[in-house]
């Protein structure tokens, strides 16, 4: 009996196949043909016939089609569902022994099958100092692989600043080489790094998150040769499908060093600086009213120190909480009252950095920090997760143990796909 999901049934449904052969592992050995075909009001029927007796069970009236061929065959079709399930870590071991595997990889079709059948994996892309290439990881960091190395020989873009999100399943870096901004690609099926379009308004310093398989942005400093920098109140996505960028309404308030998230199927953006000074104040783009929301004393009463990075926030469960930087304690935001509770410290060392070289991210119902551990005879980078709850006294984190990766504990980039 094929135990199918409701997803795989749907899917078999829409294929267009007629059967396929299977072994018995009962003795005598007998080759079988599995006739199998869709019905808008029953869904998939299957048709077992024995290719010793000649025997026929099952619901269809369907005949099966002589087959000329002794080796048992599976069907694409049931294949492709087989190899959906293949966890990402597995894929360069598939890749060498499954020509098949492959080809649906570099098409990108295998993404498409994981997206209807619902089956999705975070990877954790990070780049630390010292290092020239990223870092993929699975979600409990047992599974470690060296991207390829960024073809970029600039000098600025190596040695300066970057910016990382990711959108479907591309991760997108973002920075400045000699002539200009540059915005590179890496695609997670061809496991190759190509220039993309630049943003509709260059900018470094903003927020940006991932909603479905769209990346957004928001606020920064613009980066224009003709208009020169200036912070942005301007926003924008990234289609993944298309490879391009889309506009979007402008926020009431322009800002740079703020953060993004996604809550309440809103874009938020988060704290940052103005021309006025630091900003407490927070926005929220409705995706589906296309309008930007503000809200007045977000940060309030939330301390921020001088020349800090941008909010460390992550969303969990739909909650969002704030690494604080000048305490290294966690906060968590209280939708009711629009005030935040403290929630303890967290292990991993963001207030002697405040906050640079940390990462925050949200890992589906988990919060993931990555950074130096409170034990300062660690130098390479540590990793922390815990399932959050706003209502708690005091979280428990678990250490994850990624082995003697000699990385350095302090995190340039870091971005989470979820493919």
């Amino acid at each position: 009996m094929f135990n199918l999901k409701e997803a795989e049934r749907k899917y078999l449904c829409n294929s267009d196949f007629t059967g396929f052969w299977v072994t018995s592992h009962s003795a005598p050995s007998e080759k079988v043909r599995v006739v199998c075909g869709a019905n808008p009001r029953q869904g998939l029927n299957c048709n077992i016939i024995s290719s010793k007796k000649g025997s026929v069970s099952g619901s269809s009236t369907m005949e099966p089609q002589d087959a000329d061929y002794d080796v048992p065959q599976l069907i694409d079709d049931v294949e492709d569902l087989i190899l959906a399930r293949v966890p990402r870590s597995e894929y360069g071991k598939f890749s060498v022994v499954n020509k098949r595997f492959l080809s649906l990889l570099k098409s990108g079709e295998l993404f498409k099958i994981r997206k209807v059948l619902g089956f999705k994996e975070p990877s954790v892309f990070v780049l630390t100092s010292k290092e020239t290439s990223w870092w993929s990881f699975d979600r409990e960091f047992k599974s470690a692989r060296m991207l390829p190395i960024l073809p970029s020989s600039d000098p600025c873009f190596l040695q300066g600043d970057k910016e990382s999100l990711c959108a479907g399943t591309h991760l997108l870096v973002l920075g400045n080489e000699v002539f200009g901004p540059v915005v590179w690609r890496y695609d997670l099926a061809s496991n190759q790094w190509s220039k993309a379009p630049s943003m509709i308004n260059s900018r470094c310093m903003f927020a940006s998150a991932t909603c479905s398989n769209l990346g957004y942005v928001a606020g920064g400093i613009g980066i224009d040769t003709c208009r020169g920098i200036r912070i942005l109140n301007s926003a924008e996505k990234y289609n993944p499908e298309s490879g391009l960028w889309e506009s979007l309404p402008d926020m009431h308030r322009k800002r740079k060093s703020c953060s993004g998230c996604f809550m309440d199927n809103k874009f938020f953006v988060i704290g940052g600086i103005n021309n006025e000074g630091n900003l407490a104040c927070g926005e929220a783009f409705d995706l589906e009213k296309k309008t930007w929301e503000l809200i007045p004393n977000m940060l309030e009463n939330v301390p921020v120190l001088e020349a800090q990075s941008p909010p460390l926030v992550a969303v969990a469960n739909n909650e969002l909480y704030y690494l604080e930087a000048s305490t290294n304690k966690l906060l968590a935001y209280l939708k009711k009252d629009k005030s935040w509770k403290n929630l303890g410290g967290v292990p991993v060392r963001a207030d002697s950095t405040r906050g640079w070289g940390v990462a925050f991210k949200s890992l589906g119902n988990e919060l993931l920090v990555i950074g130096a551990s409170m034990k300062k005879k660690r130098q390479s980078m540590t990793v922390y997760t815990c399932c959050p709850d706003p209502e708690a006294t005091e979280l428990q984190w678990k250490r994850l143990k990624c082995g003697p990766n000699g990385l350095s504990n302090f995190i340039k980039n870091c971005s989470v796909m979820i493919a």
